[in-house]
């Protein structure tokens, strides 16, 4: 007879969050540093910007936890010079979160954040905004993975088996 312990809303974010984090860092591990600036059109991003929003997605984490309001920033950061330290800098910022992720309390997790939207600040649970977030890395994590293709990368397995990573 199999026991199963349910797993409470904050252990199931902390869990999904490091899977997607371990994915992530796969897909970027195998995209070649040297197509850095691939790009599919003049109105699209180059792999390397749309790198480096997996690593500001890691990075949000931090003010959704702590601030008063999330809003954009006016100016985003740039991205690094080169892939590898693009690589390091989704290391460090995931240490950060993670810490950040360890030490907030249910109570923090379930308190509003005040969110810019098209309609203005909006109320919402910190706790679902770092879902919605979560998703929103997925995403631009897809986009990504067409990159890869694109590169002549091999694409690893992410939620299933790839033409590259078969599962046997």
């Amino acid at each position: 007879m199999s026991t199963t312990t349910k797993l409470s809303e904050r252990q199931m974010y902390a869990q999904s969050f490091e899977r997607e984090y371990q994915t992530t860092l796969r897909v970027l591990r195998a995209y070649p540093a040297d197509q850095a600036q691939l790009k599919w059109a003049e109105r699209s991003n180059t792999a390397m910007q749309t790198a480096w929003t997996l690593v500001l997605s890691q990075g949000v984490v931090l003010p959704i936890l702590s601030e008063p309001t999330l809003a954009p920033p006016e100016k985003m950061p740039e991205p690094p010079a080169t892939w590898g330290e693009l690589i390091g800098a989704i290391e460090h910022t995931h240490a950060q979160v993670i810490a950040a992720l360890t030490a907030a309390t249910d109570a923090q997790l379930d308190s509003n954040i005040q969110m810019t939207m098209p309609s203005g600040l909006v109320p919402m649970r910190r706790l679902d905004v770092l879902w919605m977030m979560l998703m929103d890395t997925i995403h631009h994590r897809g986009q990504l993975s067409v990159y890869l293709r694109a590169s002549g990368a091999k694409v690893p397995s992410i939620y299933g088996p790839s033409g590259d990573e078969p599962w046997k």
